[in-house]
């Protein structure tokens, strides 16, 4: 499912005496069956961006186009309930997707939503539960008694239950412990990479970044400011331009080579990085 934006723009409050321009002519494309990574500091665009791929928020100006819908500024959609069939979105904050008495309840939601009967969806609840983490002593709990940590895996499941196929997420990591963000971001890549499900993930964690998308999208006063490979984007000077902790391999990189030594550029995980010493070694 290839994605697309053209021209782009949002205003929030635009008729009125105090519009805001969140996003302004942006030009993207996103590949089918990627995991790309969207960028950018605080009130760059990001969330508005995303916003836009199930018509959550609709263009001021330009369009989307989501496969074979088309989200174009002044017209209606058709069937919007088909493209947010396709287009999964986890919010930031995941008690904005809860809602129902009980877990079960409320991850069953969607593909009842969507048609799918009673008992199947229950089925999925119980799949999608246990995917994110979270076994069958959950389904009858209330959404509303859980940690934040454990919302977000709710929240997830809900979303994961109706099968889209885009996943757009934002921030997915917070609220979770170090184990716990490394367990949600390696079934989003089993997701990207045995399911074919196109991930787009807004993030402020340069690890996630480097270890799991393949594209970085990089906004910056709700424009694009650069878009990358990721190893491409962390080989460059840009990440010091932002407000973010660098990858650790990124940095142990910088202070080798402060120190004189020499290794393939291309490496980004410690044991690659290891042997590009080592051969460096050998040669001597």
């Amino acid at each position: 499912m290839s994605i697309t934006f053209k021209n782009l723009s949002h205003i929030y409050n635009e008729k009125t005496p105090f519009p805001s321009a969140a996003l302004k002519n942006i030009n993207l494309e996103i590949a089918d069956g990627s995991f790309t990574a969207i960028i950018g500091e605080t009130g760059s665009g990001k969330s508005t961006l995303v916003q836009h791929l199930n018509a959550l928020l609709l263009p001021t100006d330009g369009e989307v186009r989501v496969n074979d819908f088309v989200i174009k500024a002044g017209e209606k959609i058709k069937d919007l309930k088909q493209l947010r069939r396709q287009v999964g979105l986890v919010f930031q904050f995941p008690e904005y997707q809860l809602f129902e008495e009980t877990i079960e309840t409320d991850v069953a939601f969607g593909p009842k939503n969507f048609g799918i009967e009673e008992k199947e969806a229950k089925e999925r609840a119980r799949y999608v539960l246990e995917l994110v983490g979270l076994d069958a002593s959950y389904l009858e709990r209330s959404p509303f008694d859980l940690s934040g940590g454990q919302k977000r895996r709710v929240a997830i499941a809900g979303i994961l239950a109706f099968d889209p196929d885009v996943l757009v997420l934002d921030e997915p990591t917070a609220g979770l412990d170090p184990q716990g963000a490394k367990e949600m971001m390696d079934l989003f890549k089993k997701l990207n990479t045995d399911f074919g499900k196109t991930i787009i993930m807004v993030t402020h964690d340069m690890e996630h970044v480097l270890n799991y998308c393949d594209e970085v999208i990089l906004l910056k006063k709700g424009e694009v400011e650069l878009v990358s490979d990721v190893k491409n984007f962390f080989k460059d000077s840009t990440i010091d331009s932002l407000d973010v902790q660098p990858p650790h391999i990124v940095e142990f990189k910088r202070q080798l080579e402060a120190r004189g030594f020499a290794f393939d550029e291309d490496a980004f995980d410690l044991p690659t990085l290891v042997q590009s010493l080592k051969g460096e070694f050998d040669h001597e």
